[in-house]
């Protein structure tokens, strides 16, 4: 069963689903700064646009586009901040 996702007043948007073995989510985060919050692990892959991240514990912004990603553990925290809408592909274990 498909569930819709929105966050920080329709500015990130994502669709929750099941893979075959993992809950995952597709979505588009529009121009801006945003700080997420996690529950489980998660990792998240960048499929069309650019996302500057700012990971836990850490003190440099890294770059990731298209087809690169990067893992935040759970009960965490981490920024981002995009300058164009940015699709990606978040799978949580």
């Amino acid at each position: 069963m498909l569930k819709i996702n929105e966050y920080f007043d329709g500015k990130a948007k994502s669709i929750s689903f099941q893979t075959s073995t993992l809950p995952a989510t597709v979505g588009v985060i529009s121009p801006g700064d945003y700080e997420f919050g996690t529950s489980k692990k998660e990792t998240m892959t960048v499929i069309s646009g650019v996302l500057t991240v700012l990971l836990p514990g850490m003190t440099d912004w890294m770059v990731y586009g298209a087809g690169e990603g990067f893992e935040v553990a759970g009960q965490a925290s981490f920024k981002v901040k995009t300058d164009i809408d940015t699709a990606y592909l978040c799978t949580y274990e």
